[in-house]
């Protein structure tokens, strides 16, 4: 009889460090061959609880010899040291720069004594020092295990997406715990009509050694495994994940089992996976990648960052924990609880409510870079938010979605990260009341969005070829309204819900107004009360207390 790999009881060790003290993040890749248009796509969820949602904007800047740049954590802000700058450094738009390469990533839990604390490269530091520096995906592959080498990497473990418009990667990578400088590395890419995906566990087990086009790996990746006591087998049997990883019952279930629900909803056959995110022992692992039964798209892959698991045996809508609010597919923190001397949890689905931001990057060969890249940006979580168009070329971050309009102890109605809050917070203690009136928000925005991109291409490409500065000038204007509109949209939206579901009562609408009576005044509202397994729980747990005697 299958058994469980690790007991449930060890579930609070990885929930401290991965979703508490560590990002817990998300990321989905396509190949081109695997997307409708012939696009690579690459998504991002950064979900952290002290994460202000705004998108990074860093200038391509010129450096004379000397110039020294500062290292600081991404996650602390601490002050780790100075690396040599570039002669040249590139235009930087959230995740993606000025040549449509996108840098993604999320962490996982290595072996505790792996973290090399001498290091002075932490994993977000290197994503942007590098999206400064590179071109390419295997550019970018080079310059960052480059610098890890040179400066030694501080971080726990970390998967990556790494994508150009004509190839997706995922590198992971942990350190050695200062016993020898530099990390530990493995990058494989990943095949054009395939997509993948990571979700804050090692996706990469074993891996082809003699197939340096689409793997390449640090020359000490195994030994430096023998030498630890991780692996004492043959080099063809080396397994990165299970060396270098920290695995328990959450390592499947709360991690793995987000790109499974990516996989499951493209590919068919993926219940035979369900024992293997659910820690059963000897299970078929996961694949790295998988091919879709169809192609997927941009909305797609927005549509994915939203799932609750709906439709699977893991659907968060039906479990007791949903019925007090409405059907909510939400779990707040902590993810584990106790009850009588038994651990159990939440499950943890890729759409999540402490989310900071999230993105698609869509980047696209045939066209110049600067109408290519756009990067479709959300702050907050992505079941209740708006993708915003932002091409990788703008020369200033929207004000709405600027670091420098609020942050996370200051409330603003100028924020995207505020407004977007106000509305879903609103919405989590009664989901399936306002989620509707959300959504349809929501749709009528990204419909706009899509449906204006053949238009505003063409005129930028026809600028682009008088002047690829016309075209930059265009484009930045056009985001820039773009991510003021969605922000207003919201801003009403939000007023619109605390009016309507105002004290538990939902207004009556009609054509489009709250609906009045003959002389003017506010109808009296619908009393939706609660759900029926509400009742009965407090039925249950009540008795005769609550009970009408006549």
């Amino acid at each position: 009889m299958k058994t469980k790999i690790f007991i449930l009881l060890l579930a609070s060790t990885i929930l401290g460090l991965t979703t508490n003290e560590l990002q817990a993040c998300t990321s989905l890749l396509a190949g081109k061959n695997a997307t409708t248009d012939g696009s690579t796509l690459i998504t991002y969820a950064a979900d952290a609880h002290t994460l202000y949602g705004a998108l990074k904007f860093i200038p391509a800047a010129t450096h004379n010899a000397g110039d020294m740049r500062e290292v600081r954590d991404w996650d602390t802000n601490k002050h780790w040291g100075f690396i040599p700058e570039q002669e040249q450094t590139y235009k930087v738009i959230g995740n993606m720069n000025e040549h449509q390469l996108t840098i993604t990533e999320s962490t996982w839990t290595c072996k505790e004594e792996l973290v090399d604390t001498t290091g002075i490269i932490d994993y977000g530091s290197l994503i942007y020092i590098t999206l400064q520096r590179a071109k390419t995906a295997r550019e970018a592959i080079a310059i960052m295990t480059n610098l890890v080498a040179k400066y030694g990497y501080n971080s726990h473990g970390e998967s990556f997406s790494i994508g150009d418009p004509n190839e997706i990667w995922i590198m992971e990578m942990c350190g050695k715990g200062g016993k020898e400088k530099g990390a530990v590395w493995v990058a494989h890419r990943i095949p054009d009509d395939c997509i993948t995906g990571h979700a804050n566990a090692p996706r990469i087990h074993k891996f082809p050694l003699n197939d340096k086009d689409n793997c390449i790996y640090s020359k000490d990746v195994i030994s430096f495994a023998r030498k630890m006591k991780y692996f004492n087998g043959k080099d063809e049997d080396f397994d990165f994940a299970k060396a270098y990883g920290f695995w328990d019952y959450l390592a499947y279930r709360g991690c793995d089992a987000r790109v499974w629900a990516f996989f499951n909803r493209y590919c068919t056959g993926m219940e035979k996976y369900l024992p293997y995110i659910d820690g059963e022992e000897n299970a078929e692992i996961l694949p790295l990648y998988v091919k879709p039964d169809k192609k997927v798209n941009v909305r797609d892959m927005q549509n994915m960052m939203r799932d609750h698991f709906e439709g699977t045996p893991l659907d968060m809508t039906k479990d007791a924990g949903s019925k007090i609010f409405w059907d909510s597919p939400y779990r707040f923190r902590p993810m584990n609880f106790d009850v009588d001397g038994k651990t159990y949890f939440n499950e943890r689905a890729i759409a999540t409510q402490q989310t900071a931001f999230v993105l698609v990057s869509q980047m696209r060969s045939w066209l110049p870079n600067e109408i290519g890249g756009i990067h479709w940006f959300g702050v907050d979580d992505a079941a209740t938010n708006v993708f915003v168009p932002m091409y990788c070329c703008l020369t200033s971050a929207p004000k709405s979605y600027d670091a420098m309009t609020a942050d996370l102890y200051n409330f603003s109605l100028e924020s995207a990260f505020w407004v977007n809050n106000w509305v879903a917070n609103q919405a989590y203690g009664r989901y399936s009341l306002m989620i509707g009136d959300i959504l349809k928000v929501q749709k009528s925005l990204e419909d706009s969005f899509e449906q204006n991109m053949s238009f505003i291409e063409a005129e930028a490409a026809r600028l682009h070829k008088e002047s690829p500065q016309k075209a930059i000038e265009y484009l930045t204007n056009y985001s820039h309204f773009v991510a003021e509109k969605a922000t207003t949209s919201y801003r009403k939206l939000g007023e619109y819900l605390l009016v309507k579901y105002l004290d538990g009562n939902r207004k009556k609408e009609e054509n489009g107004q709250f609906k009045r009576n003959e002389d003017g005044l506010p109808v009296q509202p619908d009393f939706p009360g609660y759900n029926q397994e509400y009742y009965n729980s407090i039925a249950k747990d009540a008795g005769d207390r609550l009970k009408m005697k006549f």
